[in-house]
């Protein structure tokens, strides 16, 4: 069980934006559409200040760098399926986090009544 009573500190990359070519039409796959990606990380990243030592924060930079190979890489059909995705790599590669949260939004989703847009959130945590 994670102690609550203990504060976390909290490292937050908002709206990295992608041009992805990701959709459940066809056509969302071959033209594309404008996203936005949103990483916070949460852990005991004040160890790392004394040394100022990367390795013992969140690497925001790597962050950035998974969420554009996946949302530049394979056409996927759900966000859900991009943030699972980019939520896994960033998790499993980053021991000092104890909590990641990933949002991925598709900005003016295709819908009948205009949306400024759809996302989905999902939480990791050890």
């Amino acid at each position: 069980m994670k102690n609550q009573s203990a504060a976390e500190d909290v490292i937050t990359l908002k709206s990295i934006r992608f041009h992805g070519k990701h959709g459940h039409a066809k056509i969302e796959r071959v033209k594309g559409n404008e996203f936005e990606v949103d990483i916070t990380a949460k852990g005991n990243f004040k160890r790392a200040v004394q040394n100022e030592e990367l390795e013992k924060t969140f690497d925001y930079s790597l962050a950035e760098k998974t969420a554009a190979k996946i949302m530049h890489g394979a056409s996927k059909k759900l966000i859900e399926t991009l943030c699972y995705n980019i939520g896994e790599e960033i998790f499993n590669s980053a021991d000092s986090v104890s909590e990641l949260i990933v949002t991925v939004r598709k900005l003016n989703p295709p819908i009948d009544t205009p949306a400024a847009f759809a996302e989905i959130t999902m939480t990791w945590s050890r």
